[in-house]
């Protein structure tokens, strides 16, 4: 697995680019077909913030967590990175890894409260690849988002999975 590290407010030094290839690479034996890991290093009033992705076979691992200290942020952020695998690597193992190839972006919106109301800071474009519901609620999960955009297999439309307070899933269809 290659490792590509960017820092914000912080230099990324080659002892901090190391530890983390050093603890990233544990994960490889976990799961074989780990694309890629993308870590930014952020430090923001004090917290040492590591966010890490990384797609596995058309679908993404990720974790961040923010602490004091960044080797510590960096220890935390790998370990909930091998409990979501093992989490997930039975369920996946179990749909006979059907998978769908390709990585595949979240789409996000970020607003902020301000006097004029809120307003469209962010927007995101990804490629849409179909997948069963319950490969999208898999994905929602591994993401740890409360929703996931997909292109639904059997109908061929956009629809929408989300997370109910209830614990269940929703699923939105367009009607036309």
């Amino acid at each position: 697995m290659k490792v590509q590290v960017r820092g914000r407010n912080i230099e990324v030094t080659d002892a901090l680019k190391d530890y983390v290839t050093k603890r990233l690479g544990k994960l490889d034996k976990y799961m074989e077909n780990l694309g890629d890991a993308q870590v930014a290093l952020t430090v923001v009033r004090g917290f040492h913030r590591v966010e890490v992705t990384i797609p596995i076979d058309g679908m993404i691992l990720r974790g961040e967590e923010s602490t004091g200290d960044m080797y510590a942020s960096i220890d935390l952020v790998v370990d909930k990175l091998e409990k979501q695998i093992e989490k997930y690597k039975g369920k996946l193992q179990k749909r006979g890894n059907r998978l769908i190839e390709g990585q595949k972006a979240m789409a996000q919106a970020k607003t902020e409260d301000e006097e004029n109301g809120p307003k469209l800071v962010r927007t995101k474009r990804f490629t849409i690849k179909p997948m069963p519901v319950e490969e999208a609620i898999l994905q929602m999960n591994l993401l740890g988002h409360n929703f996931f955009v997909f292109s639904n297999a059997d109908t061929e439309q956009v629809n929408v999975v989300y997370k109910r307070k209830d614990g269940n899933y929703g699923l939105i269809e367009p009607e036309f």
